[in-house]
């Protein structure tokens, strides 16, 4: 290995698949949105325009990802931009909490609205409507279920088993209002979702923040512990770690040592990438000082 080594690496992991996912299963969430959405409306359901309204963001999410992700990927960019367009991904998502939140109050204010005047619903329709939605939902997380996902996989997948619970409360909403005729079980049921809708934004909006902000994905403290339990480490003069996107973690470190021959800094700085590839660091440039020499290594933590 050389004293200064340079490399362009590829940050996608296995993007395309992901992309490709994230695609697919947007098309099929919009396309349940637009369903439960007429339903809603011309039913009379404020529980199933509150689904509507949850799988909408869901949809959002997925396309704005897969919008990011692909644009960051698929496209050149100038120089100057070094890391392309991954900052489009945390962006996306900051846009898209911001929206959802007032859609979430709106549906809050409306509960309280029909639950002091209750409106007729038609039950048969509205059950039909859900069960479509649960369906929709079913299939997307069979469709994203495997044992190796990747980060926007996972996020998908879970916000999907969100909305598969609820549309089972749609539906069991519906059932008790079609057989005991308590109308005010739709709006409480409405409410109940706007606030999953809200706590989904919240968790956006934070992990989005997070990365805008670059806050280090990894506890900070503990991996200077660790670097500074390396032997030949005097003190760590600095440590950096931020995320790009969701999927690339990158860190500069720099460490004041007592080694001097080549070899010893060799095999110091292997084990520090060793140490920041376990802390989840994707790219690491890591500086090694002595009062001497300064040393310069580029590499990328696999």
């Amino acid at each position: 290995m050389s004293e200064i080594d340079t490399h362009d690496h590829d940050s996608g992991h296995g993007q395309p698949r992901s992309v490709r996912k994230l695609g697919v299963v947007a098309v099929i969430n919009t396309v349940g949105f637009v369903v439960e959405l007429a339903g809603g409306l011309l039913f009379g359901s404020l529980a199933l325009l509150s689904d509507a309204v949850h799988m909408l963001f869901d949809a959002l999410s997925y396309l704005m990802a897969f919008a990011a992700t692909y644009t960051a990927e698929r496209y050149e960019t100038p120089g100057e931009w070094t890391f392309g367009l991954h900052r489009l991904e945390p962006l996306a998502a900051l846009l898209n909490g911001t929206l959802l939140v007032p859609m979430a109050l709106v549906i809050l204010y409306e509960s309280y609205q029909r639950f002091l005047n209750p409106v007729e619903l038609d039950p048969v329709m509205t059950i039909v409507l859900a069960t479509g939605g649960l369906v929709v939902n079913v299939a997307s997380v069979v469709y994203l279920q495997g044992d190796e996902l990747s980060l926007n996989e996972r996020g998908a997948f879970y916000h999907l088993l969100g909305d598969t619970g609820a549309s089972v409360a749609v539906i069991i909403s519906t059932v008790i209002v079609a057989v005991f005729d308590i109308r005010g079980v739709d709006p409480v049921t409405a409410a109940l979702i706007a606030l999953v809708i809200i706590w989904s934004a919240y968790t956006v909006l934070r992990d989005s923040l997070d990365l805008i902000l670059e806050r280090s994905p990894t506890p900070i403290d503990e991996l200077r512990s660790d670097l500074g339990a390396l032997d030949g480490v005097d003190s760590i003069t600095d440590c950096h770690v931020w995320q790009v996107c969701s999927q690339l973690t990158v860190s500069t470190i720099t460490l004041s040592v007592s080694v001097e021959s080549l070899d010893s800094k060799e095999q110091l700085r292997e084990r520090v990438h060793e140490i920041v590839r376990d802390a989840g660091v994707d790219h690491a440039t890591v500086e090694l000082t002595t009062n001497r020499t300064t040393q310069y290594a580029t590499d990328h933590a696999h």
